[in-house]
């Protein structure tokens, strides 16, 4: 992969001579100035086996074979995938790079709570010719074992106590899931290393399955992983997860923590599981990178002094390199990028090392998430007292352009917007939030991001909590048309959906975030209604 940028600072050189390549490689938690005994010490000790996928994933690629001939040969038309975070998002990007080859099922990824986007998906299934993957790495993730449930009673009524050979799980071993597959007869099981953290699992099992299972090429995606992974064990400026780690290490130490990605079109996807990777393992402590995808390039005068660009570029097409070279000329520092169809696997491994690279400079660990939990104990919570009351005690404004204008004044230098959004998933409300980024961007020079609830919960909502409090935050809620019970619950979907985002704003105002809630009693005019609040707000 070629670079195309020549760093301005010494900051690789620094790593190199405290020879933090070799300890990364080493498994020596001091290389993110973890103390021996300490509890970032054991935690990094056990998430480092994704440096180890070159040498662990192929003695699994038989079973990954085995089971994409049996698929294609049984004629399976549709895949879901049901996960969260790392668990889903890698299979989003293969999707979307690859497409599907031909005689394999169309992969679906669900990674949500919403009630239409998964009635719809089950009314749309032919469950005859489905089959259903289930993917967490605890085994016990709350979203992905209510799809689970809702999956499995459906996929019952339609085949009755066959449905089993329609199941796959992709989990850790001992894991609830990993039990749950066993009793109820899945189809297959794979279990995944324990020592490879979630946002770090794009070249194992949890990425491999999914890519097999779409026809993409998963020996190529590995054996290119591999063949990064090898890449950087050089102790020299040729490593390019050293080189890309401590050019966003560097530009964050400067005050430029805002990673604005501008990404071919056949990889744009790409961003998405960037954003999770770099955000959440990066983004504690007050300080870490928040990425910014799905940005339309601008001028230079739109923006502020906090923005860096990293811009990958493909075979066969490219960012907009006449805007990065405006950039640049005015002093962003810019770092150019390439891939190859068929370099995915290199390129995922890069950013997890790299990623690692800035852990060790900002001399946090990469491997936690200690403020995700926040908001899944006050979603318990919650719905506690739902179970308790039959109700939430939430009585929320209607939708106000002052308070919309309010939070727009508070904006200072250096601080973002963020979008965060439990509407229905197949509205138009992103396309319309990407307008209001743009007019936002004009007015204030600030930063933003559109995160779909409760996805962002497993990506960057650890930054939003745990990073720089520079954040402000619109949380869109709606009220759904529905009452879908998620079985053994006792609940909906619709309440769990609420619940998650009521607890998520608790925990963003615990931590003395701007959050501005913004309930939309009719869901599907939510984007007319948004766009008429912010016109109005910033006229």
């Amino acid at each position: 992969m070629k670079r195309h940028y020549e760093p301005a600072f010494t900051l690789a050189d620094r790593l190199l001579l405290d020879a933090v390549v070799e300890k990364i490689w080493q498994r020596d938690p001091s290389a993110w100035a973890a103390a021996p005994g300490s509890p970032d010490a054991a935690s990094i000790t056990n998430r480092l086996g994704w440096l180890d996928v070159g040498r662990t994933m192929p003695e699994h690629m038989k079973q990954v074979h085995r089971l994409r001939d049996e698929v294609k040969d049984e004629g399976f038309e549709q895949a879901f995938l049901l996960g969260m975070g790392g668990s889903s998002l890698c299979g989003e990007v293969l999707r979307s790079v690859f497409g599907v080859a031909d005689g394999y099922p169309q992969l679906v990824v669900l990674d949500t709570t919403d009630e239409l986007t998964l009635t719809t998906a089950v009314a749309r299934m032919t469950p005859a010719r489905t089959l259903v993957i289930v993917a967490s790495k605890s085994g016990g993730t709350v979203e992905v074992a209510s799809m689970e449930r809702f999956f499995w009673q459906e996929m019952t009524r339609a085949v009755g106590a066959g449905a089993g050979r329609h199941f796959i799980a992709i989990t850790d071993p001992g894991t609830a899931l990993h039990t749950l597959a066993e009793s109820r007869g899945y189809r297959e099981i794979f279990i995944n290393p324990a020592d490879i953290g979630g946002r770090f699992s794009a070249l194992s099992l949890f990425g491999l399955v999914p890519a097999a299972l779409i026809g993409a090429p998963v020996d190529a995606l590995q054996s290119g992983g591999a063949a990064m992974a090898e890449g950087c064990r050089q102790h020299n400026h040729a490593n390019a997860g050293l080189e890309l780690g401590a050019f966003m290490a560097a530009t964050a130490l400067e005050g430029r923590d805002k990673l604005t990605l501008a990404l071919a079109p056949s990889f744009a996807s790409l961003g998405l599981w960037i954003e999770q990777l770099v955000a959440e393992s990066t983004g504690k402590h007050g300080q870490g990178l928040l990425p910014v995808v799905d940005e339309p390039l601008g001028r230079p005068d739109e923006y502020g002094t906090d923005r860096v660009f990293v811009s990958i570029a493909s075979e066969s097409d490219a960012p907009d390199e006449e805007r990065l070279a405006a950039l640049e000329a005015a002093g962003f520092p810019v770092l150019r990028l390439s891939i190859r169809y068929d370099g995915l696997g290199a390129e995922f491994f890069e950013w997890e090392f790299a990623t690692a690279i800035v852990g060790a400079a900002l001399r946090i660990n990469p491997f936690d998430e200690p403020n995700v939990s926040e908001a899944k104990e006050k979603t318990r919570a919650l719905l506690a007292g739902y179970a308790k009351n039959g109700r939430f005690d939430d009585a929320p404004p209607a939708p106000s352009a002052s308070a919309v204008r309010d939070a727009i004044s508070s904006i200072r230098p250096g601080d973002y917007i963020a979008f965060l959004s439990y509407l229905p998933g197949e509205s138009d409300v992103e396309s319309t939030v990407g307008e209001i980024r743009i007019a936002l961007r004009g007015r204030t020079k600030a930063a933003s991001t559109f995160g779909l609830g409760p996805r962002y919960l497993h990506s960057t909502g650890q930054y939003h909590k745990g990073g720089p409090n520079t954040c402000v935050a619109f949380v869109l809620t709606g009220e759904d048309e529905t009452e879908t019970p998620i079985p053994e619950a006792g609940y909906s979907f619709s309440v769990l959906k609420r619940a998650q985002a009521l607890g998520d704003v608790q925990a963003l105002e615990a931590h003395g975030r701007r959050v501005v809630r913004l309930h939309f009693q009719d869901a599907s005019g939510a984007a007319a209604t948004l766009r008429q609040l912010f016109t109005e707000a910033l006229a």
